[in-house]
């Protein structure tokens, strides 16, 4: 049995695979703050998961941050309170199995791939969450770029004069797409600003309607870019946000469809027919880390 964890902001997704491929156990629990409260989150995970299906031979785990590359050293993991965390040192001889660690976009990006095609063809996943960023996979390995930042998408501009993005430029997508940056802009409690947001635009609000427009052009932009650059066979789009489900992709495939009447280049790649929609309650980011927990050293991962 493989395990695989997606450790979340306030929730950790976590599952038991067995040598077929098919999940045969899976737990999910509230994530603690902080590298104390992470690490134990982890080991009860695995336990629960160890009590119902017995031995396990490997762990793999995706969380947010970044994750030095051969390492299971993670930094500026900052919405789970994480400055630096070497996670296979604190778990790992708790466990008495290999600890593996990824980026949990990157880790969904496997598990999002696996159980599309089973590991043939190419994928980017788009993760829409308080961010925005994908991981590009081709025939089973992840491309991370020279220095690992391949699928980083968030931070392109798309508007030189658009709203100002956390990392310093304007009009970013993710400024446009991420949660957290419409949130920001919407300025109004609620549980869930991206909805109340759609429901206020539905309704005609004005600022409601710019937001959801932006929301769309942001994602559309994406898009374009990982089909443009790496040529993907699928987009397919995951994180909280794509809980808007149908809302959500009416608006982006329509957005894809406008911005490609002008160009027969454009048109010819039938983006809208490309993007597709990671199932709700879907177990990617947990299959992903799960695959790469029981990967050989250096595998799923090229230049």
């Amino acid at each position: 049995m493989k395990v695989g964890l997606d450790i979340g902001g306030t929730k950790t997704d976590a599952v038991a695979v067995d040598s077929a491929g098919t999940i045969a156990a899976r737990v999910r629990l509230s994530t603690g703050w902080g590298s104390d409260a992470v690490i134990r989150t982890v080991l009860e995970a695995v336990r629960s998961l160890a009590e119902q299906v017995g031995a396990i031979e490997s762990v793999g785990i995706g969380i947010p941050g970044q994750v030095e590359p051969g390492t299971a050293r993670v930094v500026h993991a900052v919405n789970l309170g994480v400055d630096e965390l070497d996670l296979a040192a604190a778990v790992g001889p708790e466990l008495g199995v290999p600890v593996r660690v990824e980026n949990d976009v990157k880790a969904a990006a496997f598990g999002a791939h696996a159980l599309r095609s089973g590991g043939a063809g190419s994928m980017a996943y788009l993760n829409l969450g308080t961010g925005v960023a994908a991981g590009i996979v081709t025939d089973g390995e992840l491309w991370r770029g020279a220095r690992g930042t391949a699928g980083e998408v968030g931070h392109i501009s798309i508007d030189p004069h658009g709203p100002q993005c956390r990392c310093g430029q304007r009009g970013c997508i993710e400024a446009l797409a991420g949660g957290g940056a419409i949130a920001e802009r919407w300025g109004r409690p609620g549980a869930l600003p991206v909805r109340d947001v759609f429901d206020a635009a539905d309704a005609g609000d004005p600022l409601a309607r710019e937001l959801r427009a932006g929301l769309a052009r942001g994602v559309a932009a994406a898009v374009r870019v990982l089909v443009l650059t790496a040529d993907v066979d699928a987009v397919v789009l995951g994180g909280g946000i794509t809980g808007l489900g149908p809302r959500l992709m009416a608006d982006v495939t329509a957005e894809l469809a406008a911005s490609a009447e002008a160009s027969p280049f454009m048109r010819s790649l039938r983006l809208e027919e490309r993007v597709e929609l990671l199932p709700a309650g879907s177990p990617a980011a947990a299959l992903g880390a799960a695959l790469v927990g029981a990967a050989r050293e250096g595998a799923f991962t090229r230049g």
